[in-house]
């Protein structure tokens, strides 16, 4: 059963995520900040991150970068799911993410972005040689 990190501080949109990703036969780990998802991080290993952007005591962009440096989790597909990221932000190219969903998007859509992430697997994402649809992001 794939394992999937919810980086999400709106209650409602993380009890509704968790929901559609539970009901696709994942488990779903839910982080209320950046902070918070480090945390789980360091306990578990998920296959995949779905992140917003705008949250408290560390936003988004900071969790992908934190991620990215760590050996360990480095290789883990990230997803960004935000309602605050304009089309053409420099920030989503230099981040390193996998995909970039914006909200409100149909959950048919996240699934399919995260069942994409899911069969692409670990990663890398900083050679020319990745299999990381980052040059191509899933969706913008």
């Amino acid at each position: 059963m794939p394992v999937m990190l919810i980086a999400e501080d709106d209650e409602d949109i993380a009890l509704v995520l968790t929901r559609v990703f539970k009901r696709a036969g994942m488990t779903v780990l839910r982080a209320v900040d950046g902070v918070a998802a480090l945390e789980l991080l360091a306990e578990n290993e998920p296959d995949v991150i779905v992140t917003d952007l705008g949250m408290p005591r560390m936003d988004g962009w900071e969790l992908i970068a934190a991620v990215r440096a760590d050996p360990r989790a480095s290789r883990t597909p990230i997803a960004i799911l935000s309602g605050h990221l304009r089309p053409g932000d420099p920030r989503a190219g230099s981040a390193q993410c996998c995909a970039i969903l914006l909200k409100p998007c149909p959950n048919d859509q996240l699934l399919a972005t995260v069942q994409e992430l899911l069969e692409i697997g670990p990663h890398d994402h900083d050679s020319s040689d990745s299999r990381c649809p980052a040059e191509m992001p899933v969706s913008v």
